[in-house]
């Protein structure tokens, strides 16, 4: 039996902030706030896991309020919910996911990422898609003022 989930993820860009996405800190004079390490792509694919196994999204799994995920690495997040997935009896068979802010440019940073997430996913690199677009100066993202991550996520009974 196969799920689909889709997750999406906004943060605001804010100067002294680190700027890390899938577990890669991309060098930028803005990084996302939130109260985690704020890493968007990381968040977007674990609400595509939860999403999936219809088992909620990660406020409710590591709620913005609880200290413990103070400044947490959120690929461990991802990694904690694939864990789970594991233990409801799934795998991913792949990921996909669109990441829009308006800069850097994020292709030097890419290959990196799929290789920090197809690891945590537990699939092969050529099994996770990251693509990054531009805001085209519309909008939060365009602006400069936000980074937003869509992603969707195919798991498998096994």
């Amino acid at each position: 039996m196969y799920r689909i989930g889709i997750g999406h993820d906004t943060h605001r860009l804010a100067e002294g902030r680190p700027l890390v996405l899938g577990g890669v800190r991309v060098e930028s004079e803005r990084g996302a706030e939130g109260h985690s390490d704020a890493d968007a792509l990381a968040h977007a694919l674990t609400d595509a896991v939860l999403g999936a196994m219809c088992e909620g999204d990660i406020g409710q799994h590591f709620p913005d309020h609880d200290p413990r995920w103070k400044d947490a690495d959120s690929l461990q997040l991802l990694a904690r919910v694939m864990w789970l997935a594991s233990e409801r009896g799934y795998r991913v068979v792949n990921a996909d996911a669109t990441v829009m802010i308006e800069r850097p440019r994020l292709r030097p940073y890419v290959e990196e990422m799929r290789g920090r997430l197809a690891e945590v996913l537990g699939v092969g690199v050529d099994c996770v898609s990251v693509k990054a677009k531009s805001g085209e100066g519309l909008d939060a993202v365009g602006e400069w003022r936000a980074v937003t991550v869509q992603a969707v996520v195919l798991l498998v009974r096994v």
